[in-house]
């Protein structure tokens, strides 16, 4: 994992998976209006403002977790997505999902 502690490559992960979760987000926006959607405690009332990539950066600076993290929590990210189909990852819970995501990939990847 020595090849991630190079910013210039954690900076490229992030945005892969920042662009892959933007997909994501932005199909389910879409179709929300052909499903039927719930409402969980993730959902926030608006759009927050800041993007995922952006968001993501943020987490990466502040967090201070491994860059392994990232990856186990769009892996987290995904599961959910294929277990709960009724509640899709959009532009108005995908902020709270990620952070959630990451602290748990965190919880079982850094801590000792």
């Amino acid at each position: 994992m020595a090849e991630l502690d190079n910013p210039n490559v954690m900076s490229n992960l992030i945005t892969f998976l920042s662009s892959l979760i933007q997909k994501v987000a932005e199909s389910n926006d879409l179709n929300c209006g052909f499903q039927a959607q719930k409402i969980s405690v993730f959902h926030g009332l608006t759009r927050p403002t800041i993007s995922i990539q952006s968001y993501l950066h943020r987490i990466y600076k502040y967090a201070n977790c491994s860059p392994s993290c990232f990856i186990v929590a769009y892996v987290y990210l995904d599961r959910f997505a294929q277990r709960q189909p009724s509640l899709p990852i959009n532009s108005f819970n995908v902020h709270r999902l990620l952070i959630t995501s990451v602290m748990v990939a965190a919880k079982f990847m850094d801590d000792m």
